[in-house]
């Protein structure tokens, strides 16, 4: 099933969704923390880069310390890419190293959230993958017919049903805790 999941057309999505997801969650950091809105055409570069780096990675698995490399190494590029378009002093509208230290905790939190899931997503991706054929494996199969079990013929007990007295109902229905005896 690993085979599967490095093959180009699902390396390719998961590139394509991975760029849009974390371009766009960088740049909203980005502007949120007063950072200059860029153009389409820039949004659109970084998220084709962004998603070629994810294409070339996704060969084979990463480490997390590999995968943590690239997010920041991509996160860096969108927060300079971002910020040459901004008409004010040092990218943050000239608030000064409060907002340099803000917009890197922006980035750096954004590269830690893409990491993490590029790790675990990248198993939780497999683990559906092989449940998902497993399923259709056995849906192709067909139905399985159950053989009904055999009618079994009920005999009347003779000699009527005994009495049972009150005190042995709540005998049955007492509940004993502890460890067994």
């Amino acid at each position: 099933m690993s085979g599967a999941i490095g093959h180009p057309a699902f390396r390719a999505v998961r590139a394509v969704v991975f760029a849009v997801a974390c371009v766009h969650a960088g740049l909203g950091m980005h502007v949120l923390n007063g950072g200059a809105e860029p153009g389409l055409a820039t949004v659109a570069a970084v998220t084709f880069l962004t998603g070629a780096g994810a294409y070339l990675l996704a060969r084979r698995r990463r480490s997390l310390l590999t995968l943590l490399a690239a997010c920041f190494a991509a996160q860096y590029g969108m927060h300079n890419v971002f910020g040459s378009g901004s008409p004010v002093m040092g990218h943050h509208d000239g608030r000064g190293l409060s907002a340099g230290i803000g917009m890197l905790l922006a980035h750096a939190v954004v590269a830690l959230l893409s990491a993490w899931w590029l790790e675990r997503g990248e198993t939780a991706l497999a683990t559906y993958l092989f449940l998902l054929a497993c399923s259709l494996c056995e849906l192709w199969r067909g139905p399985v017919t159950v053989p009904a079990p055999p009618a079994r013929r009920v005999v009347p007990v003779h000699g009527g049903t005994p009495a049972i007295r009150a005190s042995q109902v709540l005998a049955w229905a007492l509940c004993r805790r502890g460890p067994p005896r």
